[in-house]
Formats: structure tokens, C-alpha cells, sequence
């Protein structure tokens, strides 16, 4: 069996002006060489600026979403090629705030993967469920439903990595239990080769909600977690590395 090359990648969400780019810098700096990838996906108005500080570094650049088409009147918004030419080279969409801040659908979802996949980069889409929802039972068949209709059949045979991130413990301090997210990422691996066949072995499903350095290594140890969507500990360089590191 294909085992994914494992991926972790903070997302700064609206945080970090210039003074933070030391923090990138520090993440660049012990970063291991071999081990999981590592990316930073910074607010856009320091994306540019953070690819140079990242420059000869094995840590990656990526944007926090994407706007379905290249170019337009779209104020405000930014399109996956603009990400490309500041020197990202992944992208996260669907993220739960986009879905439930700027009412995002799956079709929306699905149509910024592809505008991803236009400028050649590598899309984190992510998926996951309400308190309400996995109180009701729901769960899996909302985030399988995310799942498909999400990801598009362009993806085939591209790179591409699912996050999990159960809407109640982003930010909250909670986690899942190891029982619980494994038969989440289990349910998306199915999900994914019913889609994309024996392809989508090589695609991590990463999970994100509350992961820190002190609870990383259960995670991270977990079936079918190939990785993590880090929020507010991606902030400081020393918290990150320690998730980094947890692989």
C-alpha cells in the first residue's frame, strides 16, 4: 500500500503582520530536512514577503483560499494564479470559517480546486462537521458528502491533501477522541478511492482542531492521519516545530 508523504501545515488564518516573519524564519531555519513536509500558509499581505524568508528552506508557501476565476472585478479577492506569481505553491479552500463566514457550498469549493489546479498549485481542501451534526449521527455522512462533493474528478492522479477539522474543536481546546478520528480518516480514504481509485493512496488526510505539540504525537500516530492543519500554534515558531517535530 501507498503511504502518503506526510504534510504539515500551519495556517496563520488573520494573523501576523511584518514582525511575525521572524517566526517563519525561525520555522525555516529548524525545519528538518528529511521528515514530513512542512508549509506556511500566511495571510496574503505577507505572502511575498514570507517566500523570502522561507527562500532555500525546505518549508513550503501557501495561501489561505482562492477565488474560482483568474482574473475579474472581484474586489477584495484573489485569485490562485496570484498566489503562484507571490510564490505559493499550495492553497487551503473550503476551510470551515470560509464555509460558515462566506457561506461557501461544495460546488464553490470544488470550482476553487480547480482554479488551484490552473496555477499549479496543490490544494488542502477541507472538510468537517458541526457539534450538532456529530451529536445527531451525522458525521460521517456529512463530512463523505463534503468529500465528494468537494473534490472534483480533475484531481485524479494530481496532489492533493483532505483536512479534517470537526468544526467544535477548532479553536475550543477539544479533540476528538484517537477512536474517533481514525474512523473519520478511515471513512475518507474510502470515500477518496471510490472517487479516484488506487490514486488516492497518495493523498495525506491531514487533521486539524486544537493540535499542539502536547497532543501531536497521539494524533499524529493515529490510522490514516498523514499530517496536520495547525491553527493558532503555528503562530510561534517553537510551538509548530514541536508539532513538526511529533512525526
Amino acid at each position: 500500500m501507498t503511504v502518503p508523504t506526510p504534510l504539515i501545515a500551519g495556517n496563520w488564518k488573520m494573523n501576523g503582520l511584518s514582525a511575525a516573519l521572524g517566526e517563519a524564519r525561525a520555522v525555516a531555519a529548524g525545519a528538518p530536512a528529511k521528515g514530513p513536509r512542512v508549509a506556511i500558509c500566511p495571510p496574503a499581505t505577507l505572502i511575498h514577503r514570507m517566500g523570502e524568508a522561507l527562500a532555500g528552506s525546505p518549508v513550503k508557501l501557501g495561501g489561505q483560499d482562492c477565488h474560482p476565476e483568474p482574473s475579474g472585478a472581484h474586489t477584495g479577492d484573489i485569485a490562485a494564479e496570484m498566489l503562484a506569481d507571490a510564490g505559493a505553491s499550495l492553497v487551503i479552500v473550503g476551510h470551515s470559517e470560509r464555509r460558515a463566514d462566506h457561506g461557501e457550498t461544495d460546488d464553490l469549493v470544488a470550482r476553487k480546486v480547480m482554479a488551484a489546479l490552473r496555477a499549479g498549485l496543490e490544494p488542502i481542501v477541507c472538510v468537517g462537521e458541526t457539534l450538532e451534526q456529530r451529536q445527531a449521527g451525522e458525521a460521517l455522512s456529512i463530512v463523505t458528502g463534503q468529500v465528494r462533493g468537494s473534490l472534483p474528478t480533475a484531481l485524479g492522479g494530481k496532489a492533493f491533501s483532505v483536512a479534517y477539522e470537526p468544526i467544535w474543536a477548532i479553536g475550543t481546546g477539544l479533540t476528538p477522541t484517537t477512536a474517533e478520528i481514525e474512523e473519520m480518516h478511515r471513512a475518507i480514504r474510502a470515500t477518496l478511492r471510490e472517487l479516484f481509485g488506487a490514486a488516492a493512496d497518495t493523498a495525506p488526510i491531514l487533521y486539524g482542531g486544537s493540535v499542539k505539540a502536547a497532543n501531536a504525537g497521539e494524533i499524529l500516530r493515529a490510522a490514516e492521519v498523514g499530517g496536520a492543519l495547525v491553527g493558532g500554534a503555528s503562530l510561534k515558531a517553537e510551538d509548530f516545530l514541536g508539532i513538526v517535530r511529533a512525526i
